[in-house]
């Protein structure tokens, strides 16, 4: 109960909580399994890494009051997208590690995070019925 305690007052903290939590699992498995073979133009991939993590992003934004709570998601999320490059390169033969794709992930937690400083903030708390 502890880890649902941070979060904004909703009647369902587990079920928020727990949809973000298969999220994040969703873009960690999509970015370590083989790509699909799709002739896509060059770099938008950076487009899709930049909108992966500006929806994990703007989904913490939703679950976490401004704070430290939201804070250690927004780094978590840059972390994980650093990470997840290194283990493309040395935990797959069929991807490889990209700078660029990390910092597309980056750009995308700050771009969801920005979604805090709106009054969209709490939509998914007024959307519940909770105390927003």
């Amino acid at each position: 109960m502890a880890a649902v305690s941070v979060l904004k007052p909703f009647r369902r903290p587990r079920l928020w909580l727990g949809l973000w939590a298969a999220a994040l699992l969703a873009v960690i498995v999509v970015c370590l399994v083989p790509p699909p073979p799709l002739e896509l133009p060059q770099h938008s991939d950076k487009l899709e890494h930049l909108l992966a993590y500006a929806i994990l992003a703007a989904g913490a934004v939703q679950l976490f009051p401004r704070g430290r709570g939201l804070w250690m998601a927004g780094g978590g999320l840059v972390l994980m997208g650093v990470l997840l490059e290194f283990a493309q390169g040395e935990l797959t033969s069929t991807r490889m590690a990209d700078p660029a794709d990390a910092l597309a992930n980056t750009v995308g937690v700050v771009l969801g995070l920005s979604t805090a400083l709106t009054p969209w903030r709490d939509a998914l708390l007024k959307v519940e019925g909770g105390d927003g």
